[in-house]
């Protein structure tokens, strides 16, 4: 009986003059100039040549943006057990492209320092794309800060589905004052694209700002992230005024 993972199999050395060498032409073209000029389906097969040591993985890689809406993102977000139903694609396959975005969150959070001052708009912008840029659904969180500006902690208060969720007041306070924050920035997401407040965001606001004044916690910005170039800031637009 013919064993499904054979396609996983370490190829010998006569495959390279066959599918082979175009894989190492692949490495060596990233190697030169990163993944500027690839398309979508280079970029998957590039990935796929890492798991698949025999046969050619471009049929795999265009049948992947196919099922998955021709788009990029999308294969990456897609659920482990949803990639598993194209063909060539194994466990092992579907575990390592799964864990791409992943990866790529976990790299830019090793990047900041906890004890990193959020001095500006922009440093705190590109410090929420770190966490936010790549979820999926609409995250609301506070960044607490201690009276040097200094970030203490970011901590998630909630999650909703994919263009809204529900923030209860309640919890932004324990959350402010369990880390015994001086000030704090506010961060939710719009994983639909437009970073623009809609008529809750701005209430939702308001109603924070006055409830964190009376506990002697500054708010200092509330930041809107869509997708890693897009934001909105509240204090920037006068929206704290």
């Amino acid at each position: 009986m013919k064993n499904p993972e054979d396609s996983q199999i370490p190829a010998k050395s006569s495959d390279k003059s066959g599918h082979q060498g175009h894989w190492e032409r692949l490495r060596e073209r990233f190697s030169k100039g990163g993944l500027s000029g690839f398309h979508d389906y280079e970029i998957l097969e590039l990935l796929l040549t890492y798991i698949f040591r025999r046969g050619n993985p471009k049929p795999t890689a265009k049948e992947l943006l196919n099922n998955f809406g021709n788009n990029l993102a999308s294969v990456l977000d897609a659920p482990v057990e949803e990639l598993c139903k194209i063909k060539g694609i194994g466990k092992e396959a579907a575990t390592l492209i799964s864990f791409i975005p992943q990866l790529f969150e976990a790299y830019q959070k090793s990047r900041w320092d906890l004890q990193e001052s959020i001095c500006s708009t922009e440093s705190a912008v590109s410090y929420l794309r770190a966490h936010l840029g790549t979820q999926r659904n609409e995250v609301f969180c506070v960044l607490a800060l201690d009276s040097q500006n200094r970030l203490i902690a970011i901590e998630q208060v909630q999650q909703g589905s994919v263009n809204r969720t529900a923030v209860f007041p309640r919890l932004v306070a324990e959350v402010s004052l369990k880390h015994r924050a001086t000030a704090v920035i506010l961060a939710h997401n719009h994983p639909g694209g437009s970073p623009t407040p809609s008529g809750a965001d701005r209430q939702l606001t308001k109603k924070l700002k006055i409830m964190l004044t009376d506990l002697d916690i500054v708010v200092h910005d509330h930041i809107i992230v869509a997708g890693q170039d897009q934001y909105y800031s509240f204090a920037e637009n006068g929206g704290l005024e």
